[in-house]
């Protein structure tokens, strides 16, 4: 387990404004994403991107130009720039595994297609905390302090939260395959329009007055946890151009020391976004990323219910499932 301990964020952070210069554009049309700045003009011929507007009260004069915005919503890469670059990588790294290379298990942190990672990445060893010094300053945790409802989603309000219900089951087990008792199991997510109740998430998604999108419980004696919540939906994030996360639950574990933490994400089979998901496709071995992807479990679903989810976490060994990396500030990703 890591030893580096972050407070738990619903909202992804804005990427890097660092990025690849844009492709030189064809013909008079300006590149997306430009901004119109008081007191400059169109060019003869070009035109006006989307999303652009002129200042009120502004003026066109001859002789300015439309300048290309380096403010972070402007999201100014494509899609096809993205898969090209996780294409590559992916290639490179597959070719390396031919030539005797080690097979990675984990993300990379240095991910140029992660855009905001090329500024958050570690460049340092990371800092080793005494756990003693920590607990003095972290809240305590235990069994009483832990309500039984607090593992179900969907009565944590006054009214029925909208979306599909299920029910997420599995087992936190180490590298051997024995049981790991009594751990702490945080989730969060985002509701079934893919919005969280974040003052960071403000894309025009409706907000369920009836689902926060948090729980928590610890472990039984067989490492079982088990949650029923809503499904999230998919949701955009800034980090290209009509980019699009696929839908996840964020899982934190605790260990016995908040110095212990892990942070990972759990995925629904078959979605359609994985090919285009540079957080996802930051893992480059294809049989660690498929560990990440909870398999539909028929005796997990309850008649006229739910359906059921089936998903477990590895914390050691060549099989352990994929965990968020914390940055030189001991914080994690999104």
């Amino acid at each position: 387990m890591t030893d580096a301990a972050a407070p738990p964020s619903a909202a992804d952070r804005p990427e890097s404004a660092d990025r690849p210069e844009p492709a030189e554009p064809q013909g008079p049309a300006e590149p997306r994403g430009s901004a119109l700045l008081p007191g400059s003009a169109l060019l003869p011929g070009s035109a006006l991107p989307p999303g652009s507007a002129l200042p009120p009260g502004s003026a066109l004069p001859p002789g300015s130009a439309l300048l290309p915005t380096t403010a972070p919503d402007a999201a100014a890469d494509t899609q096809a720039q993205l898969s090209a670059e996780i294409e590559a990588a992916h290639r490179a790294y597959a070719d390396g595994l031919a030539h005797g290379a080690p097979r990675e298990h984990g993300p990379r942190r240095d991910w140029p297609p992660y855009r905001s990672s090329i500024l958050r990445h570690p460049t340092k060893d990371l800092h080793h905390a005494d756990p003693e010094t920590i607990e003095l300053f972290a809240p305590v945790f235990g069994e009483r302090d832990i309500g039984a409802l607090e593992s179900d989603l969907t009565v944590q309000h006054g009214g029925e939260p909208i979306g599909e219900r299920i029910v997420v089951r599995g087992r936190v087990v180490d590298g051997e395959g024995r049981p790991v008792r009594r751990q702490l199991v945080e989730v969060w997510q985002a509701n079934a329009a893919g919005r969280y109740v974040h003052k960071r998430d403000q894309h025009p998604a409706p907000v369920d007055p009836n689902f926060t999108g948090v729980g928590r419980m610890l472990t039984d004696d067989d490492g079982w946890y088990q949650f029923q919540t809503i499904k999230p939906g998919p949701y955009p994030w800034k980090n290209h151009f009509n980019a699009w996360r696929p839908a996840h639950i964020h899982f934190s574990l605790f260990g016995t020391e908040f110095t212990q933490r892990i942070v990972t994400q759990m995925y629904f089979p078959g979605d359609p976004l994985f090919a285009l998901d540079p957080i996802y496709q930051s893992i480059q071995d294809p049989r660690a990323r498929e560990l990440l992807v909870a398999t539909y479990d028929h005796d997990v679903s309850q008649h006229e219910w739910a359906t059921g989810y089936r998903w477990d976490i590895v914390l050691s060994g060549s099989h352990r499932t994929w965990t968020e990396p914390a940055d030189d500030r001991g914080v994690v990703d999104e």
